[in-house]
């Protein structure tokens, strides 16, 4: 299209599970959309998969880091933050990360996750018999649950955990104002700082401790902490909104229920349709362009900001005829793009997936009659999509 639109924030919106139609719209008529936002600046967003997987992939033509591109040098107020590093640095801080996420070590976790949605399904089920019914599922369970898995990851003291859900929940709690927020991710970055300055006097079994045993003299405390503060900005707010949104969609069809509390495995091939159904981070990372170039004939200069929606290339026709709908085991299921894609894929992937198939099937074998008890509000213009709460009973 030759002129721009003001930035519409239709990559935000949704009417329940499913992305507003003028996405569609977008998708099929612009597969480069310009926008015009705020200081007279044009951004490009990118809607359809084919198009987000190629921008993802090629971080040769766009890249990560804006300040770098535009000639600033890196910003160096994240040192360990990897969503805003390209190469050389990104990988070298990856690497680091890397072999922590192997299956092998990720099933180390396995016992302890079960054990944790064991426990806070008897706080639940505790907590009913009391009268405490209707239940906030995500207060009770989706929220806690990736907190304490991040705990159990970085090797958080046990005697701190309880400190460190609340941290978590006030970190990702955006309705309490720009000063209330600012303040807890600067609660959360001191308390991570002060963790690693321990860890490194006495590294424990996590993976700080690992981490400073292996490559003690190669990463700072301020690195380290950085790094620990994105694993927890990307597998706290994303697995939670996972977690109640799938257990919404699986309350609203009782037949799929049933399957994922009865026959074993098939909560593996629901798990991963829902993440590309639901695709809760619903744009990636900025990308900006390392130099002037064309996308499908619009020219985008060096330093512009490109922008693909996730929600938008996961429900892609081009991928099948029917992907606004729910379809477990659907031959594309693995070309979803819900973790991202090339070099930036979310390093976590394996872990969220093992806390939705330990999780789904634990709760719905608990509580076979559970069911929806009020109305669930979902959130409105989020990067993260989600509910804000979901009152349960059973």
């Amino acid at each position: 299209m030759s002129e721009t639109e003001e930035f519409p924030l239709v990559q935000f919106m949704r009417e329940g599970f499913d992305p507003v139609a003028e996405l569609g719209r977008i998708r099929g008529e612009h597969p480069v959309f310009p926008m015009q936002i705020p200081g007279d600046q044009t951004v490009y967003l990118v809607t359809r998969w084919e198009d987000v997987r190629a921008v993802l992939g090629d971080h040769e033509r766009f890249s990560n880091d804006f300040a770098g591109v535009i000639g600033l040098g890196s910003n160096q107020e994240d040192p360990g933050g990897l969503g805003f590093r390209d190469p050389p640095e990104h990988t070298r801080l990856r690497k680091y990360l890397t072999p922590e996420f192997t299956m092998r070590r990720l099933r180390r976790l396995e016992p302890r996750i079960e054990a944790m949605v064991e426990e806070y399904l008897d706080r639940m089920e505790a907590k009913a018999a009391a009268g405490g019914t209707p239940v906030d599922l995500v207060e009770e369970f989706c929220l806690p649950i990736p907190s304490l898995v991040v705990c159990e990851l970085l090797g958080v003291p046990y005697d701190e955990r309880a400190g460190f859900v609340k941290l978590s929940k006030d970190r990702f709690d955006f309705t309490a104002g720009p000063e209330a927020s600012l303040q807890a991710i600067n609660d959360a970055m001191a308390y991570l700082t002060d963790l690693v300055a321990r860890e490194r006097q006495n590294p424990g079994d996590g993976l700080l401790g690992q981490l400073l045993r292996e490559h003690g003299d190669e990463l700072d405390d301020r690195t380290l902490a950085s790094m620990a503060d994105g694993l927890l900005t990307g597998g706290h707010d994303t697995s939670t909104s996972m977690l109640a949104l799938g257990t919404l969609w699986l309350l609203r069809n009782p037949e799929q229920a049933a399957k994922v509390r009865e026959v074993d495995g098939y909560v593996v091939d629901v798990v991963e349709e829902l993440l590309r159904y639901m695709t809760v981070v619903q744009v990636a990372f900025p990308r900006f362009a390392r130099d002037d170039l064309e996308l499908h004939g619009v020219p985008i200069k060096k330093g512009e900001m490109v922008l693909c929606s996730l929600t938008g290339a996961n429900r892609d026709p081009s991928l099948g005829g029917d992907m606004d709908e729910v379809r477990p085991g659907r031959e594309t299921a693995g070309s979803h793009l819900a973790f991202g894609h090339g070099i930036h894929r979310c390093i976590g992937a394996p872990l969220a997936q093992m806390e939705m198939r330990i999780a789904f099937p634990a709760l719905l074998r608990r509580f076979p009659d559970l069911h929806l008890a009020g109305d669930v509000p979902f959130r409105e213009l989020a990067i993260v999509y989600g509910v804000k709460e979901l009152p349960v009973a059973w």
